[in-house]
């Protein structure tokens, strides 16, 4: 029997229902899957990602051929001069000649040069009279992109609060009639505490999921072939398979939901997860539905588990800014990529100690663990210490991109560029985030006690004591005073410019600023 249809399935697309959707036969129809070098070493990929998604594509192919399904499948080897090849287009174009599907289907892909490459193929089969390859929506979102075009269209601005309440309206959720839940929108006024000086109690454990033979066999892999990459494997129990998603969305509901909002921007030294969920993993690979995760927040807060500001500020990452950063992504690519709106050296690229973790700072220095680690940092140490950090140094907003689609175990590049081009570094000037998120040393020795134990001085800005971002805020302020100063948001920071001008204290901090500016050009270390 001739292939009827042949169904493309990339590496964070590994949702079960998309066959179901598309009305697939597995009598007549196939799934075609592949593990590619070039996708891997494009970006120098931490250890632990390139296991996650390879195991996670392994479970999900052995779960498919249990199920009776035909899978094409690519395993990459510990010798890649054994390798079939090591571009994913010469694959598929190989097999293609081969398999003769009379049908090529693809989910849209979350990465836009992997769109355009399936794209320019589609043409080239469509010229030479063969099946081109059918693009289809991906309806694990819970917001299309022509929807969310058609949300923007005539907008002069793009907030995310604008989009969170049309979504929570649209969608029903955490809503009473045409009322939100609790009578506000939004609870982030009451998810900023900080731990005090006896810092965090009773940390619930994140779920482990002990690797199985499939998963350890990917271990053994990535521990041969890729030995010098960033990153451990160290204590490898990450979820990989559609169970663990669940029993890890279940883990999180149970322990750690009520007190997630509360401490969302906490920090504090050795904590890997605090009250984080992780969640975004699996949610990333499509092994968890979002609407599940949404649904099961809503109904710990109606059973009394959760508070309201906690559930609230949980949906608002999923319902809300998880939709929105994919829509600015394919609204806005390729163009948003190229955007530097604060005109960053395009060579200036991330301090050498955001690979291996060697630092005086001992907030970036603990992040980098986690980093390193677990391939993980919650959102304020990635935001407001690493991301902070190099947007303060100027550092090239795609190049920081580039760094965390290498290092985090989540990132998929619809998600990975407008957190870290727009919302973290700005380079998108103010589509994403209105103002820039910069601050000085004071504001991370408020959310923990970092500081405590660090060489350098928060408050300190001139001296060789003083803290880096302390020094790096103040400078980077007055050499993009032209451009920003008249940013409504940014007035109270500017006033703060202008009296430390007056009293002779802004030129010492932006000598100490060069002086660190200089020892990073070099290669050199805070």
């Amino acid at each position: 029997m001739s292939l009827r249809t042949l169904l493309i399935v990339l590496g964070d697309q590994l949702d079960d229902a998309v066959p179901d959707r598309l009305e697939l036969d597995r009598e007549r129809d196939a799934i075609w899957m592949a593990e590619v070098a070039e996708e891997i070493e494009y970006v120098p990929s931490h250890k632990r990602r390139i296991a996650v998604f390879l195991a996670a594509m392994r479970h999900f192919r052995d779960r498919r051929r249990s199920g009776g399904w035909t899978v094409h499948y690519h395993a990459l080897t510990p010798d890649p001069a054994e390798d079939r090849g090591s571009s994913f287009r010469d694959l598929l174009v190989s097999d293609l000649d081969e398999l003769s599907p009379e049908r090529i289907v693809a989910v849209l892909p979350g990465d836009w040069r992997v769109r355009t490459m399936l794209k320019e193929l589609s043409a080239e089969r469509e010229q030479a009279g063969a099946p081109a390859v059918e693009l289809v929506e991906d309806d694990h979102f819970l917001c299309s992109v022509r929807d969310f075009r058609s949300w923007a269209d005539g907008r002069k601005r793009f907030l995310l609060e604008d989009f969170y309440r049309f979504m929570r309206k649209r969608d029903g959720v955490l809503m009473e009639g045409g009322d939100p839940v609790g009578g506000d929108w939004n609870f982030d006024a009451d998810n900023r505490e900080s731990f005090g000086k006896d810092g965090p109690d009773d940390l619930p454990p994140i779920p482990r999921f002990e690797p199985d033979h499939t998963t350890g066999d990917v271990l053994d892999l990535v521990a041969s072939r890729w030995p010098d990459h960033p990153g451990s494997l160290d204590g490898f129990a990450e979820a990989v398979t559609l169970e663990h998603a669940r029993a890890a969305l279940d883990d999180f509901i149970e322990h750690r939901l009520p007190r997630f909002g509360t401490y969302q921007d906490a920090l504090w030294t050795g904590t890997d997860f605090l009250f984080h969920s992780r969640l975004s993993v699996v949610l990333n690979l499509k092994l968890l539905d979002p609407r599940d995760a949404i649904a099961a927040a809503e109904d710990a807060y109606h059973r009394g588990h959760a508070p309201i500001n906690a559930v609230e500020g949980f949906v608002r990452q999923i319902l809300g800014w998880r939709e929105y950063v994919r829509g600015i992504y394919w609204t806005f690519m390729p163009e948003y990529a190229e955007r530097n709106a604060l005109d960053c050296d395009e060579a200036a690229d991330v301090p050498t100690f955001f690979w291996d973790g060697d630092t005086e700072m001992a907030c970036v220095r603990d992040a980098m663990r986690n980093v390193l680690t677990h391939g993980y940092a919650h959102h304020i140490q990635r935001l407001m210490v690493l991301g902070l950090f190099a947007q303060l140094a100027g550092v090239h907003p795609y190049r920081f991109h580039e760094w965390h689609m290498a290092m985090y175990l989540d990132a998929v590049d619809w998600v990975s560029l407008p957190n870290t081009l727009g919302m973290s570094q700005f380079g998108d000037g103010g589509l994403v985030g209105t103002k820039p998120y910069c601050a000085s040393g004071a504001y991370i020795s408020r959310q923990g006690n970092h500081c405590d134990a660090c060489r350098y001085h928060p408050r300190a800005s001139d001296d060789e004591d003083a803290c880096p971002f302390t020094a790096l805020y103040w400078d980077f302020l007055a050499r993009h005073e032209d451009r920003l100063e008249d940013n409504r948001r940014m007035g109270f920071q500017y006033r703060n410019v202008e009296r430390r001008r007056e009293r002779g204290t802004l030129e010492p901090a932006r000598r100490r600023a060069a002086e660190i500016l200089k020892t990073l050009a070099e290669g050199g270390r805070v």
